[in-house]
C-alpha cells in the first residue's frame, strides 16, 4: 500500500468546560519531522502526541496546532502580570541597545506578545487533576483527528500508486520496443566494424590482426545497448514489487529513480541510432515525471 506525505485533518470540539480545535497537516520531507503548537499549560500532552504519531508515520514534515478556549465564556483571558511586565521590559531594553548599534527592529504586534510563554496561556490555576482528566479527554479526541488524517494521506497514496504503476507501464512499453531496435543495431554495428578491419587490413603492413580483432570485439560491446535494456527492465520489476508491498518505500522507490536515469543516460549516449535515442529520451522523460510523483510516496 502506498501512503503519500502530504494530508491535513482538522476537528472541533466543544464540552462543558473547554472547547478546542485541532489542526494535523503534513508535506514530503526525508525524514519525520513533528511540530507542535499546543498550549504549554497542559504539560505532558507534547510527548503523549508524539509517540502516537511516530507509531504511525514514517516521513514527511508534519505540523499539529492545538487551540483551547473556556467554554461559555466563563473565564476571559487572564493575563500574568509579572510575566508580561518582565517580557515588556526586556523587550523596551533589546529596542534601546538596537537603537545605539543602529539597527532597526520592527515593534512585536499585540498578539505576538499574547503567544509568549506565560503571559496568557494559563486558564486561571487549573489544578493537576483537572488537567490530567482534560490531557486524557484531547488524547482521545485526537485518536479520530489522527484517523482522519491517516486516511486522507491513503486516499492521495492510491492515487500516487496509479500513476506510478502507469509510468512504470510506459517504460516496460519503451524497453520492448527497444529490444529488437538494438538487436538489429548489434548485427549492423559488427557488419560494419568488420568491413572496417578489412579495409585496415588491406592498407596496413606489419599490424598485429589479434590485436585489431581484440579492439574491434571492445568497440562492439561498448556500443550494445542489450544490458542497460535488461537493467530497466530489471529495476521495473523491483518497482512493481515495492508498490505491491505495506512496508514505506518512498526512499526506495527514490533510489530506484536514480538507476532508472543513470541507465537511460547509458542508452543515450551509446545509442548511435535515431529511433533508439527517442526511445531513450522517452525513458529520460518518464522517469522525471515518475520521479517528481515518487517525492511525495512516504
Amino acid at each position: 500500500m502506498v501512503n503519500s506525505m502530504t494530508g491535513f485533518a482538522a476537528r472541533a470540539h466543544q464540552g462543558a468546560d473547554f472547547n478546542w480545535s485541532w489542526e494535523m497537516r503534513s508535506v514530503n520531507g526525508k525524514g519525520l519531522d513533528l511540530r507542535f503548537r499546543l498550549p504549554e499549560w497542559i504539560g505532558g500532552l507534547e510527548q503523549g502526541l508524539r509517540t502516537e504519531l511516530s507509531r504511525h508515520l514514517d516521513r514527511g514534515n508534519v505540523s499539529l496546532t492545538l487551540r483551547i478556549q473556556r467554554a461559555g465564556g466563563s473565564g476571559q483571558m487572564r493575563l500574568d502580570g509579572a510575566q508580561l511586565s518582565q517580557v515588556l521590559s526586556a523587550l523596551s531594553q533589546i529596542t534601546l541597545e538596537a537603537e545605539r548599534a543602529g539597527v532597526e527592529l520592527n515593534a512585536p504586534t499585540t498578539a505576538e506578545i499574547l503567544s509568549m510563554k506565560g503571559i496568557a496561556d494559563d486558564p486561571a490555576e487549573l489544578p493537576e487533576g483537572e488537567r490530567a482528566a482534560l490531557r486524557a479527554k484531547l488524547m482521545g479526541d485526537f485518536v479520530p483527528l489522527l484517523e482522519a488524517f491517516l486516511e486522507m494521506r491513503a486516499t492521495e497514496g492510491a492515487a500516487l500508486h496509479a500513476l506510478l504503476l502507469a509510468h512504470l507501464d510506459k517504460m516496460q512499453k519503451l524497453i520492448t520496443e527497444a529490444r529488437p531496435i538494438a538487436e538489429e543495431r548489434k548485427a549492423e554495428m559488427a557488419d560494419s566494424l568488420r568491413q572496417n578491419l578489412a579495409r585496415v587490413l588491406e592498407n596496413t603492413r606489419g599490424l598485429d590482426e589479434d590485436r585489431v580483432a581484440q579492439e574491434v570485439a571492445m568497440l562492439a560491446l561498448k556500443s550494445d545497448v542489450t544490458e542497460e535494456i535488461d537493467r530497466i527492465a530489471a529495476h521495473i520489476e523491483a518497482a512493481r514489487a515495492l508498490l505491491a508491498s505495506e512496508d514505506a518505500i518512498g526512499r526506495k522507490l527514490d533510489f530506484l529513480c536514480q538507476e532508472f536515469n543513470r541507465e537511460a543516460n547509458t542508452l543515450c549516449s551509446k545509442a548511435q541510432a535515431v529511433e533508439l535515442t527517442r526511445i531513450g529520451l522517452d525513458l529520460k522523460a518518464t522517469i522525471d515525471q515518475m520521479r517528481e510523483q515518487v517525492q511525495n510516496v512516504e
